[in-house]
């Protein structure tokens, strides 16, 4: 997606060969017109796979999930990092580690919002080792539901995430796929 990637070309900011900052558009501070863009081209992408609803994790993926959610029509669920008084009944829990924190949470989603009839479209922000998709994957399966395929903003393809994803035969697809931040450089696939 050129738009998604001239973004992360001129606002994204490489803080190691490992870490690619875009607080300026995506998970700090969003940019409205290109979140509607990566709305549609999933929605483009996934029109045909029958999705009934998504499901993300706070807060990063929830700005390009809502996007997608309102161009396909269904609802958005997304996986609470932090213990509520009002989520508390046979909740659906996964534990996720977050490369870029450095530590490892608890997301949990209401067993109300999900079931066995459900055709489910996994969105996140980024996908490096796939630890955030996998927690997402396995809440999905606790209520009986499908995962249809996951989309993904941004790709860091030198990690394993993708190739993890894939050898469990799950659909993935990235609007921007990061082949490199070696050097400081951002370098597409």
């Amino acid at each position: 997606m050129q738009a998604l990637q001239q973004k992360i070309r001129e606002e994204g900011i490489v803080l190691s060969d490992q870490v690619l900052k875009v607080d300026a558009f995506l998970n700090h501070q969003i940019d409205p017109a290109l979140m509607q863009l990566i709305g549609d081209e999933f929605a483009r992408l996934f029109a045909d796979a029958g999705i009934t609803k998504i499901v993300t994790i706070e807060a990063s993926g929830i700005a390009p999930a809502v996007m997608t959610g309102l161009r396909l029509g269904v609802p958005v669920i997304f996986a609470r990092k932090h213990q509520s008084l009002t989520l508390t009944e046979n909740l659906l829990t996964a534990s996720v580690y977050s490369f870029t924190k450095q530590t490892e949470n608890t997301v949990a989603i209401s067993p109300r919002h999900l079931s066995s009839s459900d055709r489910v479209l996994v969105i996140d922000d980024f996908l490096a080792n796939g630890k955030a998709s996998q927690a997402l994957i396995s809440i999905i399966k606790q209520a009986g539901a499908t995962v249809a395929g996951i989309g993904i903003v941004i790709e860091k393809s030198f990690q394993g995430g993708r190739a993890e994803l894939d050898s469990q035969g799950y659909r993935v697809e990235s609007l921007a796929r990061v082949k490199s931040l070696e050097g400081g450089v951002v370098s597409f696939i």
